[in-house]
């Protein structure tokens, strides 16, 4: 049970030094993946804006090809009316005309909607481009300051991550649970000493028969104030004699 202890103890004292890490890289983690996000969101919506125009200038010059054809349609059947031998026939190609027109009137329309379409989406493209680039400019910024940082500590990170290994492999699955659920709970730290009958992370009085009983180190103690794990000035003393050797 006392090396369960330390191993919980030395387990926080790792992971403190690794929060401290972090706090020297400040927000840029965060915002280097709000700005990854951010640039793949806007990417993505001038992509769809540059598609929509294109289609829309695809769907215009459809729409004036079909009314140059109806337009010329019109011309032959007014051509062809001058020909006819009955009413029917020039009724009928009376129809046509009116259709055609009708259809010409409707696809002008069109036209209109999709001439307007197409203008206020390239002016969308061409603002999505732009801040695009700066989306862009200013991820490559921070990563570079991130990549920095992490240069400056990529040493000390990785020989941490290294030792948290080889206890991480040495605790039980149901201590390193209790462990991690207490530490997410308690703002990263969850194994405490008890300094002058307090707790050292709540700091409320520990009772004196706890106090004996922790320092026995044969039972995993927790403050009933704040639910950490207690240890005992042993424990540290322990801890920071290996450090020193």
């Amino acid at each position: 049970m006392e090396n369960r202890l330390r191993l919980l103890y030395a387990l926080q004292q790792i992971d403190l030094n690794l929060d401290e890490v972090q706090e020297m890289k400040g927000d840029l983690p965060r915002i280097v993946a709000e700005l990854t996000t951010r640039l793949k969101e806007k990417e993505s919506l001038k992509t769809e804006t540059e598609n929509l125009v294109k289609q829309s200038l695809v769907s215009r010059d459809q729409t004036d090809l079909e009314i140059v054809s109806l337009k010329e349609n019109i011309e032959k059947y007014r051509a062809q009316q001058y020909e006819v031998k009955t009413n029917k026939q020039y009724d009928a190609l009376a129809r046509e005309v009116d259709h055609a027109q009708e259809r010409i009137v409707q696809l002008e329309k069109e036209l209109e909607i999709l001439e307007g379409t197409a203008g206020v989406g390239r002016a969308d493209a061409e603002r999505f481009a732009v801040e695009v680039e700066a989306l862009r400019a200013e991820l490559v910024e921070k990563q570079q300051e991130l990549e920095q940082v992490n240069k400056e500590h990529e040493e000390e990170e990785l020989q941490l991550k290294h030792e948290r290994e080889k206890i991480v492999v040495r605790l039980s699955k149901t201590d390193l649970r209790l462990y991690e659920r207490v530490r997410k709970a308690k703002g990263g730290k969850a194994v405490v000493a008890v300094r002058r009958n307090a707790c050292g992370g709540c700091f409320n009085r520990v009772p004196p028969q706890r106090v004996l009983e922790l320092r026995k180190n044969d039972a995993i103690t927790t403050c009933e104030h704040c639910s950490r794990i207690l240890v005992s000035d042993e424990i540290v003393e322990t801890y920071n004699l290996a450090l020193q050797q």
